[in-house]
Order: C-alpha cells, then sequence, then structure tokens
C-alpha cells in the first residue's frame, strides 16, 4: 500500500475523533447549562378529602332474655331463631290445667259474693223494711194493751199481776223494733252486713285476678315487635324461674358501633358521613353517619366508643355482632390547590412548610402554607398559584438549574380495604372522587 495513501487515512480518522469528541463536549455543555431533568407536577384545583377507616360491628339497640317466672312443663314453643314476632304473639306455653282450674274456682267465688250483694240490696233490703214495720205495728197494738190495763188496774178490773203481763209484752214489741230497725240499717247502702258483703264480693274479685295472672304466667309473650335471636328450650322441658328461654333482639334503628383510637378524636363529630361494608357482600355499600362520639375514653384500649346510624335501607344480610368495614369522611375542601407529601422538602412545622418550584429554568425554594392534609396529599392554601410547576421529590438542591418533566399526578382514591383495621384504624386519603 502506498505510505502516502495510509498517512492520508489517519489523517481522516483523526478528523473523525475530533468531531465526535468535540459534540460530546458540546453536548455536555448543554445538558450542563440546563441542568438535570425532574419530574414536576403542575398545580391545579381538585377536590381533597381526608378519611379513616376502622372496624365496627352491627349492635342492636337492646336486647332482652325472655324466661319462665314460674316452675312449669314446656307444652309448645311457636318460634324458631331469626324468626320475627310482634308485641303480644306467644313464644312459649306452659302447660296450665291446674291454673284453668283455679281460675274458674275463683271466678264461681266472685259470682256467689256478687249474688249474695245483690240480695243484700234489693230482697234482703225489702223483708227487713217489711219486719220492722210489723214490728212497729205489734208495738203500737202493745202501748195501747198497756194503757188499757193502768185504767182496768186503777178500777179495780185487773190485777196488778195481769199489769205486769201486758208491760212485758210491750216491753218485747219495744224490743223487737229496735232489733228490725238494726237490721234495716244494716241493709242500708252504708250498713255492717252490705259493707262485709261488698269486702267479700272485692276478696273475691282479688282471688280472681290473682289466679289470672297465674295463668297468664304459663304463657310467655314477646314484649314488644322483636327477633328471635337464640331459642334455648324445647317442648317437654321443666323450665324454672331465672333461666333465659329466649333472646331477643328488639326492633329499633339499627347502629354501628366501633373503637376508635383517641387521637383521632380530633377528626370526628356528629353529623359526618361514612361508608360501611362487610367483608362477605364487598359489593353492597351502603351509608351511615355519625351519630355519637362517648363522653369518656377506654382507658385500658385508649380507645372511644363511636356510633353509627344508617341513612336509607337497612341491608337485609346484616345480622348482629357482624363486622364491619367503616369509612368516615372527616374534612373535604371541593377546590384544594393539591401536592403529594413527597414534594415537602421536610416535615411541614405546623402548617408551614417549603417546596421547590421551577422558576427561569432552576429550582427556587418556596414557603407554602398548608391547610388539609392526609397521608399522600396537602392542601396549599399560600405560597403557590395555579399552573406552577413544582418539584414531585422536594430532596433537590435549591438554586440548581433542572429540566422539568412534567408528570400526571392523581393520587388513587381511597378503598375501603378488604379488612379493616382495629381500633387504632389508619388515616386514609381520598381524592377526586
Amino acid at each position: 500500500m502506498n505510505p502516502q495513501t495510509n498517512h492520508h487515512s489517519r489523517r481522516q480518522i483523526l478528523a473523525v475523533a475530533a468531531v465526535v469528541v468535540l459534540g460530546a463536549l458540546a453536548l455536555a455543555a448543554v445538558v450542563w447549562l440546563r441542568g438535570p431533568q425532574v419530574d414536576v407536577i403542575e398545580v391545579h384545583r381538585a377536590p381533597l378529602v381526608r378519611t379513616l377507616q376502622f372496624s365496627a360491628r352491627v349492635a342492636t339497640l337492646s336486647r332482652v332474655d325472655v324466661g319462665s317466672t314460674v316452675t312449669g312443663r314446656v307444652a309448645e314453643v311457636r318460634v324458631m331463631e331469626g324468626a320475627t314476632v310482634h308485641a303480644g304473639d306467644v313464644l312459649v306455653q306452659l302447660e296450665d290445667q291446674e291454673g284453668r282450674a283455679a281460675l274458674a274456682q275463683a271466678e264461681a267465688a266472685e259470682q256467689q259474693a256478687r249474688a249474695r250483694l245483690a240480695g243484700l240490696r234489693s230482697s234482703a233490703r225489702t223483708t227487713a223494711q217489711a219486719t220492722l214495720a210489723q214490728a212497729q205495728a205489734t208495738e203500737r197494738t202493745a202501748q195501747a194493751a198497756l194503757t188499757r190495763a193502768q185504767q182496768l188496774v186503777s178500777q179495780g178490773f185487773y190485777s196488778p199481776a195481769q199489769l205486769d203481763e201486758v208491760r212485758r209484752t210491750a216491753t218485747v214489741a219495744q224490743e223487737q223494733v229496735r232489733s228490725a230497725s238494726a237490721q234495716v240499717q244494716a241493709n242500708a247502702d252504708g250498713g255492717t252486713d252490705l259493707v262485709q258483703a261488698q269486702a267479700q264480693l272485692e276478696a273475691a274479685h282479688a282471688a280472681k285476678t290473682a289466679a289470672q295472672a297465674r295463668l297468664a304466667q304459663a304463657t310467655l309473650r314477646a314484649p314488644t315487635d322483636a327477633r328471635v335471636l337464640l331459642r334455648a328450650v324445647e317442648p317437654g322441658q321443666i323450665v324454672q324461674p331465672g333461666k333465659a328461654l329466649l333472646s331477643l333482639a328488639l326492633v329499633g334503628p339499627t347502629q354501628l358501633v366501633a373503637q376508635v383510637d383517641e387521637r383521632f378524636l380530633e377528626q370526628l363529630r356528629p353529623g359526618q358521613s361514612a361508608t360501611v361494608l362487610a367483608d362477605a357482600f364487598p359489593a353492597q355499600r351502603f351509608s351511615a353517619r355519625v351519630l355519637s362520639l362517648a363522653p369518656a375514653v377506654d382507658a385500658q384500649r385508649g380507645a372511644i366508643e363511636v356510633k353509627f346510624a344508617l341513612t336509607g335501607d337497612v341491608p337485609a344480610f346484616l345480622r348482629e355482632d357482624m363486622t364491619l368495614s367503616v369509612e368516615v369522611e372527616t374534612a373535604r375542601v371541593d377546590a384544594a390547590l393539591v401536592l403529594p407529601q413527597s414534594a415537602l422538602r421536610a416535615p411541614a412545622q405546623g402548617n408551614q412548610a417549603e417546596v421547590l418550584v421551577v422558576q427561569d429554568g432552576r429550582a427556587v425554594a418556596r414557603s407554602v402554607r398548608l391547610g388539609l392534609r392526609t397521608l399522600g396529599a396537602v392542601e396549599v392554601q399560600e405560597g403557590l398559584t395555579e399552573g406552577d410547576a413544582v418539584l414531585q421529590s422536594g430532596g433537590a438542591a435549591a438554586g440548581g438549574r433542572v429540566r422539568p418533566h412534567v408528570v400526571d399526578w392523581h393520587p388513587a382514591a381511597t378503598q375501603l380495604a378488604a379488612k379493616a383495621e382495629d381500633a387504632g384504624g389508619a388515616m386514609a386519603n381520598a381524592m377526586g372522587r
């Protein structure tokens, strides 16, 4: 090969290499002058929602244990577990033959006492008045005979012995009048016989009432509308007072009860809306609202009891003591300037924080005032305007050149966990719902 040709080829290669090196240096210089590429978020307004998630259970407004107040044998049980009963419905029937016989005897005694009282008020009173009238007539006749006898004695026609006999007859007639008068008074409305008969009637009526009450104790009835939770009695069983035979859940507003960590007490208040679901029915969510907060904190668990009332129809699948997952909306801003928590350069001090904003190709530190905060996002109340480009990660150095790369940041809306946490529940964020 010609030496001149080889020398020419080497010069061309060196020239090309020099061009490549110079190009790389120029490109590096351009990159250095423009700064590294960083992800930025354009600040915009969006709904920001803060929620709390925790477990709750279905609570019955009131429960009642139904038992017998007498000892007896069960003749019939008319309800099953899960049945709905109404006030007055018969639940359990005890054998009551003896009670029915006692009631029939008491009713007969009452009828007898009533008949005696009615007799005193009618025929006995008439008889007593007639007897009095007859005694008074006899007394008048005896008095007249006594007067004539006294005249005859003075005239010598009657002896003193005959006068004494007539006087005794008059005395007997007077006593008969007093006795008849006493009988009339006894049969009067305030008389002793009538009062005694009235007292006997009242005693008989009380005995009948007691017999009715004893008979009623053989029939166990529902105290009000309710649902049977537990049946612990069967026909033929001997029952005694003090043992619960049935457990009833009284009909009333269905409530949910949760034990919430006291750290979140400041976020909760009555009236807040909530979304609820059961693990067994994840597709059937329903709504509730915070009904009340307990006035005291459970010192052992460091939790406060929160009650919820359902705001719509009660789902048919709800059961007493069923465990549910509850998400309570504790705060909402419908149009907030929103940033991710990662955009803060350091943990917020109170409501003050700092972010990096892209300005004239450089990362510039800017102080902001924060509002509503969730685990994943914050509301900026002052320090930024809509459209500002904020570094997604606040850990970059302030003052350096950067090449912004806008990312589409949309925090996922909070979903109720498949298994909610316990009383220590987690604070979650929701956005754009």
